[in-house]
């Protein structure tokens, strides 16, 4: 009998030990799942942390970059838009200074000449603004006369400020030498050599 129980016992300890055995070995093993999952989601995070880390990088670099491009471009813009006008001005000066001294009188009579050349040339007009007109017209009518160029008129016309437009048959047609008209085709002639003479230095 003693055996018997003895036995018993042993039995009920060999149970009771495999069952703790065993659902210790569930709880490690539930553990072990739980932490590799811990580990993983970390993981995950850290990872995507990175990556948006490097993405935001990325964004902030490339922003700059098209930040600083557009920069050189804006500087490059203004630059030639300050050298245009630069241009510009030093043109009008030159053709203002050259308008409003006694060379207007003589260019007008080598336009004259060329025009007076050309044989379906008719009723040649020189047009000039009032103030010039009254300044110049009796200077020109000389010279005209002298080089026997005949047919040639005289007419005031205020709607340019200096300078001079030739009209031919009749005013049919129309060349513009007005200070306004010759700054503008000079600037448009000195822009691109300037940008080029730029770009070589």
């Amino acid at each position: 009998m003693e055996v018997q129980l003895q036995e018993l016992i042993e039995q009920i300890k060999k149970d009771g030990v495999a069952a703790g055995e065993e659902e210790a070995k569930t709880i490690v093993d539930a553990a072990k799942v739980k932490a590799e999952k811990i580990v993983a989601d970390a993981q995950a995070q850290a990872d995507k942390i990175l990556a948006d880390a490097k993405a935001e990088n990325e964004r902030i670099t490339k922003s700059s970059e098209d930040a600083i491009r557009q920069a050189g471009r804006n500087l490059l813009i203004s630059f030639r838009e300050s050298v245009t006008r630069e241009i510009k001005t030093i043109t009008a000066e030159n053709v203002t200074a050259v308008y409003s001294s006694d060379a207007l009188a003589g260019l007008i009579i080598r336009v004259v000449e060329g025009w007076a050349k050309e044989p379906d040339a008719e009723d040649i007009a020189v047009i000039l603004n009032t103030d010039d007109l009254k300044m110049l017209e009796e200077t020109l009518l000389a010279a005209l006369k002298v080089k026997m160029l005949k047919g040639i008129t005289l007419r005031a016309n205020d709607n340019f400020d200096g300078g001079f437009r030739i009209a031919v048959n009749n005013g049919s047609v129309y060349y513009d030498y007005s200070a306004e008209a010759v700054v503008d085709m000079l600037s448009n002639y000195l822009s691109p050599k300037v940008t080029k003479l730029l770009k070589e230095a």
